[in-house]
This record gives C-alpha cells, structure tokens and sequence, in this order.
C-alpha cells in the first residue's frame, strides 16, 4: 500500500494509509462513524451543549485528511455557532488527494467547495470559508507549535501510541493541553493507563467513556 491506497471502511466512508506509520488515518470499523462520535460529539457537542456559546474555538493534532473540521464545521453551521478552527499536521495531503476522500457525501455542498477552494491557502493564512468558519492549518511537528491564544475544545487525533510513540508522551501532551482553556475539553479516541495519569497530574478530571465501534473505551478529559 502506498499513501494514495483509499480503504472502504465499514460504515462506507473512506479513509487512507500512511505506509511511513504503516496505520490508516481513521477506524476501518466506520471513518465517519468514528469522528462522529468522539470528536464532533463526545467533544465539539458535549461542550456546545455545556456553555451554549455564540461561537467555538477547536484546536485539532492530526489534522490528517480534514474528516474532523469538515463534520465540525458542518455541525456548527447547522447549530448556529461560529468555528474558528486550528489544524496542526506535520505531512499534509495534497489537495488532489483530500478532494478524492469522498467527504462531500457527508456536508453541504457550500461548505466542501469552500474547503477544497481554499486548503491550499490555509497552510499559509487563516481562510475564511464563510462568514462563520475560519480555518487555519499549521504544518509543524507537534513541539515546535505555538499560537497566542487558547482554545476551548482539543481534538486529539494522532496515530496510535504503538505507531507514534512521540505523540503520546508527557512532555507532549503537557505541550499540547497548555493550548487549552481552563474548562476546555481534551478529546481523543484512545484510553490508557498512561494518558489518564499524565491528564490527571496536568490538572484535568478525567472520563472514560464508551468508545466509537470497534473500540470499547474512549477518554474525554476537562482542563480544571
């Protein structure tokens, strides 16, 4: 397989294989399932519905193929809410891979257009896809990002800790969560021993909670 191979998954969302970390970018078990219920709901409307806010800042590690701020974005265009969204990926897709995802099926027509028009630009300047969507995606390894401002939800979408060790360590995910504001939420779709002892020695109350199909458990942590 090479990055260009496109898997089937089982809900009939696509998803794609990195061979360098030799692991998919989403669920073989259901790729759009998968965001849905960890990211967009277990994350982006656990916290809409706890603040009912006007507008939602999410910062998202593994910003990968765009599955997660595409379904967000959409979910908050139906709810109302402004999105102002930060995507950090170290290897970003070229645009002529992301546009054969298949993800059209599963936003409104607007929205995928403005997405495909402007990915490209995004890796340098802030886009505005419309009037309520903002997207800014920053290529980077995970340590040297920064940014002058916290966010409330944080998507964490890196490879398995047994195909990226590095993404998972304590120095990491204190580097990460400090993006966070007080009260925001830290979401992602595994659950260690590990990761709930360093969330929890970095100040969050930690939860476990039933998982997307084919995992059991996932974690959503709150930053106290």
């Amino acid at each position: 397989m090479d990055t260009n191979s496109f898997v089937v998954t089982a809900d009939g969302s696509k998803t794609l294989y990195h061979p360098g970390i030799g692991e998919h970018y989403h669920s073989q078990h259901g790729a759009v399932q998968e965001s849905k219920h960890v990211f967009v709901g277990m994350g982006l409307s656990h916290f809409l519905n706890i603040h009912e806010p006007e507008a939602v800042s999410i910062l998202e590690i593994g910003l990968g193929t765009g599955l997660n701020f595409l379904l967000s974005a959409d979910f908050c265009m139906q709810k109302g809410v402004q999105l102002d969204y930060v995507g950090v990926e170290a290897y970003p897709l070229p645009t002529q891979l992301v546009a054969q995802t298949g993800y059209d099926r599963y936003v409104s027509a607007s929205l995928w257009a403005s997405f495909l028009a402007q990915y490209s630009g995004s890796w340098h300047t802030l886009q505005a896809l419309n009037a309520d969507c903002l997207l800014t995606a920053v290529r980077c390894e995970i340590l040297h990002f920064t940014i002058g401002k916290q966010f409330d939800v944080l998507y964490f979408d890196a490879f398995a800790s047994t195909r990226q060790p590095e993404m998972w360590t304590e120095e990491t995910l204190q580097h990460v969560t400090a993006f966070l504001k007080p009260g925001g939420i830290f979401v992602t779709y595994a659950i260690t021993g590990h990761l709930k002892r360093t969330l929890k020695a970095l100040g969050f109350t930690v939860e476990k909670l039933p998982g997307a199909p084919g995992k059991r458990e996932m974690l959503r942590a709150i930053k106290m």
